[in-house]
């Protein structure tokens, strides 16, 4: 199972919900992560991520920013959108339906939040990205329960 994270620049939300993810899956799990635009490619994750991820015992110093490619499309087996902006631009990359498919909003699985965005926290301070971090961590609870369902 190949999964992909995508938010805008690849710098704050996905390199974090990647780390989250990374952390409860087992190792024949593979999770990326991708921005919609390259402006940041090649960078570090936001040091306030880096920070924020490190205080939960997870490290993403390492990950790159790069862009979403058409590849993708066929690599990954699920693709999760941080916000309806991101998802939008994500399905007018598609090819066809069976890429389109696999396109899906991240928080549409957790409950009580179905159709909710995570915020993007680049503009806020530490407590927006505990804020992010603990939004993306009941989303990906919420997606390893979605794994366990469908399997």
């Amino acid at each position: 199972m190949k999964i992909l994270m995508v938010c805008l620049g690849n710098i704050c939300r996905s390199p974090l919900a990647e780390g989250i993810m990374k952390a409860k899956l087992p190792e024949n799990f593979f999770v990326d992560s991708a921005g919609t635009i390259s402006m940041h490619e090649g960078e570090h994750p936001d040091e306030r991520a880096v920070k924020t991820a490190s205080n939960h015992g997870i490290d993403i110093s390492k990950q790159k920013s790069r862009p979403i490619v058409s590849s993708d499309f066929e690599t990954f087996d699920r693709i999760y959108c941080m916000d309806h902006r991101v998802y939008e631009d994500v399905i007018s990359k598609a090819k066809n339906d069976e890429q389109r498919q696999k396109i899906s909003l991240f928080l549409e699985n957790a409950e009580n939040l179905k159709n909710s965005e995570v915020p993007d926290p680049y503009w806020g301070d530490m407590n927006d990205f505990e804020n992010v971090f603990q939004l993306l961590d009941k989303g990906c609870d919420a997606i390893l329960n979605q794994l366990k369902t469908n399997n």
